[in-house]
């Protein structure tokens, strides 16, 4: 997969882009390419079902601990965090399964 063909989605975030392989509102599932550059991040927010992450480049982090290129990482429904791109690397580009969504808990996007 060339990550630059991509067409990526900018979001209200700086520095996080998005691209949609598949959502329903009915089921709130998502599959998606999420693009973190350098020392930016995602809110911080909770898992309404269980989500699945593969980092397929760079690195991120988060409450949990750090995650390279390569790295499968499971979230359990209800649980929180506030991932961000390790900084002075290549943007962190995840491939994320959301089952039922998140919610948002406030405050911005962590910064790295």
């Amino acid at each position: 997969m060339d990550l630059r063909t991509i067409a990526w989605r900018s979001t209200r975030y700086p520095g996080i882009a998005v691209h949609f392989y598949a959502s329903s509102r009915s089921t709130r599932r998502v599959l998606a390419l999420i693009r973190m550059e350098p020392g930016c991040g995602y809110p911080q927010h909770r898992h309404t079902g269980p989500e699945e992450v593969l980092v397929l480049q760079g690195g991120y982090g988060d409450e949990r601990g750090r995650y390279l290129a390569g790295t499968f990482v499971r979230y359990e429904a209800r649980s929180a965090h506030a991932p961000c791109a390790l900084p002075g690397t290549e943007p962190c580009v995840l491939l994320a399964l959301a089952h039922e969504g998140i919610e948002l808990l406030g405050g911005g996007p962590p910064s790295g």
